[in-house]
């Protein structure tokens, strides 16, 4: 295992990190809690119900002090945005194949001191039906925890919940996850899976 480094961020990515940050802060968001050590886990992005996802999450992240890393199909790597993508935290996945997906994140894990990959398994912000399941089989796979990305829009406060280990039991495993999400206020509650028995779907991430 060695330190990557990552691409130190260019004008482009610091420009859009420093508006996106404005935003957040002007809007009185508050991060809360602590981070996991070591930086090597999963974190459980969810309920994903509204763009402003993305802005409050670079924000609560970048007020605890951590740059977490998020996959992206592998054309959105090529020029002339693949080195913007690069600086923002993506890593870029082949994703032809979705076991091969899998395993090119335990790889990821296998090179890096530090990793901290974020995954939304519901992949839509519209109304999702159930969770894909690609972010427990690499944190099976890579042995490492699961992290609840805790986001309350009631309280406008979020951050990192407890360190979750997967067992291979997914339904014990995701019924830990609820039980740390069900505080949690979504921008569209509409649109969140609220069921334990709506995330164990088997599709493929």
């Amino acid at each position: 295992m060695t330190r990557i480094e990552d691409d130190p961020p260019g004008v482009v990515a610091r420009a859009v990190r420093r508006l996106l940050l404005l935003l957040y802060r002007m809007r009185g968001w508050k991060a809360a809690g602590v981070v996991p050590e070591p930086k090597r886990f999963i974190i459980i992005a969810a309920p994903h119900t509204s763009n402003w996802d993305f802005v409050n999450y670079l924000g609560l992240t970048a007020d605890l002090g951590v740059r977490p890393h998020f996959m992206g199909k592998l054309s959105l790597f090529k020029w002339p945005i693949g080195g913007f993508m690069r600086q923002m935290g993506g890593v870029p996945v082949d994703r032809r194949n979705a076991s091969n997906a899998v395993q090119q994140m335990v790889d990821e894990f296998a090179r890096r001191a530090e990793f901290m990959l974020t995954v939304a398994p519901e992949g839509t912000r519209g109304k999702a039906k159930k969770w894909r399941t690609g972010f427990y089989q690499i944190a099976m796979a890579a042995k490492v925890p699961m992290v609840v990305g805790l986001m309350d829009y009631g309280t406008k406060t979020g951050g990192l919940g407890p360190l979750i280990w997967p067992t291979g039991d997914f339904r014990a495993d995701m019924m830990k996850v609820f039980d740390v999400y069900k505080s949690c206020i979504p921008k569209f509650p509409e649109r969140a899976v609220r069921s334990i028995d709506d995330i164990l779907g088997t599709d493929e991430s």
